[in-house]
């Protein structure tokens, strides 16, 4: 089924906005759109719509074909709609491969232009006593699309429509309205991602996949499981924007920690395109049901094991099995581990130690954790530490010590107040406690550059936004005189 006049009309439209001094020249276009007749029939006159690809190879030269219909003029490929094309992009994507032998797999989109016309030509069209036409109206939407790969592919003319082939600089493209739109867009022919996924895991060796809706033709991936993410829109400013918009329309609850970028896969649109994709690590830790998801049937984790049992396209298994080589389970990060005692299931809870120190002023004593630290990254929290073999005075010391250069005598430590947290659904339950130090010598240095980048005091009514949420729960009640809070339960 061809593409809609109300879907053409919204094409239009965006194209307007990005050019608003061509609405005068496209108002017939607008007003056929308002018509009952199909515009994308070549049997509706006085005018229709037809589509032309701009391919543009490494050099950033553009493919001109010397059309025998009209004389031999040459143009970039392109021609009439046909029923059986979904979009007008489509289209473009037909005629290409038709008149020139390029099959989508070998073009893909630009990042400046998307999947957006980069110009609409209006030209006259004269009869063809011939063909029983008469003298009628084109309204061109072309397309740009870059060669995926670094050599341009074999060129296989259609040669009752095409008699020759020839890659033209930009500055010759033959078409002025074309030609003046390229340079001004600065398309230099090398492609880079427009689309970002996210591979998340939970850093214990399992990955979290989203199982597609099952709608043929209408969604990438149709009924299969992929990663979550999506195409960049022309209000992304970047990648990272592109995935995190995604997410946030996809899973809005869904929070990752240590997003970094991974490597850039290869895909295929739905209409057959080479897709680059930027995919991005996120680590995460919680019950996917509990998730709203608004996109999508549902979200599961699986173990690499699992993959061969699941709908998944091949480069997405290779990538999973790549990251788990490169990055094995943690056996030292927070997992939930459980005994058993007269047929019962007992949770053991993780013990951490904080450092709540005054000055004179009453201001509290933060450091700001590293960006790329496993927890927190990028936020301030108490000198910290995670219980180990010894007693949590003992623990509290060294801290201390190793992280800021301070001494404290366990004789001056009082216990100020204690915090029970579940960061995420299924994480180890903390249980943290805060202490209270009357006396210390020495004054805060970063002795753990990897951990903390900076020690500051700060007023306990006037604390950082960017603060670990149970350390501003622990200042406020310190201050309050209550001695327990709990957090995530």
């Amino acid at each position: 089924m061809p593409p809609s006049s109300t879907s053409i009309r919204k094409t239009v439209e965006t194209y307007l906005g990005r050019h608003p001094g061509e609405r005068d020249g496209l108002a017939g276009l607008l007003a056929a759109l308002d018509r009952p007749d199909d515009a994308t029939a070549r049997t509706t006159l006085p005018a229709h719509v037809t589509c032309s690809a701009v391919v543009i190879d490494r050099q950033g030269r553009v493919l001109h074909i010397r059309h025998r219909a009209t004389g031999g003029l040459v143009l970039t490929p392109g021609g009439h709609i046909e029923p059986r094309d979904r979009t007008l992009l489509a289209a473009a994507l037909r005629e290409v491969s038709e008149e020139a032998g390029i099959v989508p797999g070998s073009l893909c989109l630009t990042r400046q232009l998307l999947g957006s016309p980069i110009d609409i030509d209006v030209h006259d069209v004269d009869a063809n006593p011939a063909k029983g036409e008469l003298a009628h109206r084109h309204y061109d939407f072309r397309y740009v699309f870059y060669l995926a790969g670094e050599e341009p592919p074999a060129i296989a003319l259609k040669a009752e429509e095409v008699s020759g082939a020839r890659w033209l600089p930009q500055t010759e493209v033959t078409s002025p309205t074309l030609r003046a739109k390229l340079l001004a867009a600065r398309l230099d022919g090398r492609p880079e991602p427009v689309n970002a996924s996210a591979l998340i895991h939970d850093g214990h060796g399992r990955y979290l996949l989203h199982l597609r809706d099952h709608k043929p033709g209408v969604i990438w991936q149709s009924g299969a499981f992929a990663l979550l993410g999506g195409g960049r829109s022309h209000d992304d400013q970047s990648l990272e924007g592109t995935l995190l918009r995604e997410l946030s329309e996809e899973v809005p609850d869904l929070r990752l920690e240590d997003l970094k970028p991974y490597a850039v896969e290869a895909a295929t649109s739905i209409d057959g395109l080479s897709v680059p994709v930027r995919v991005f690590t996120g680590r995460w830790r919680g019950n996917p049901d509990r998730l709203r998801l608004h996109e999508g049937v549902l979200l599961r984790w699986f173990a690499p094991g699992d993959l061969d049992r699941l709908r998944l396209s091949p480069a997405t298994r290779d990538l999973i099995r790549r990251h788990t080589v490169e990055n094995p389970p943690d056996d030292k990060q927070d997992v939930v581990p459980a005994v058993w005692d007269g047929g019962s299931r007992t949770v053991l809870n993780g013990i951490g130690v904080h450092l709540h120190l005054e000055d004179a002023e009453g201001r509290v004593l933060l450091g700001l954790r590293h960006p790329d630290s496993k927890y927190a990254g990028g936020t301030w929290h108490y000198l910290a530490g995670r219980c180990e073999q010894e007693s949590a005075l003992a623990c509290l010391v060294r801290e201390a010590r190793e992280e800021a250069g301070l001494v404290i005598d366990p004789m001056d430590v009082e216990l100020a107040h204690v915090v029970h947290v579940v960061d995420t659904l299924g994480a180890l339950p903390l249980m943290q406690l805060v202490f209270k130090a009357r006396r210390w010598e020495g004054e805060p240095k970063v002795l753990e550059p990897d951990k903390c980048l900076a020690w500051k005091w700060w007023p306990r009514h006037d604390l950082p936004d960017r603060i670990v949420p149970y350390t501003r729960t622990a200042v406020a009640a310190i201050s309050e005189g209550r001695l327990y809070s709990q957090s995530g339960w």
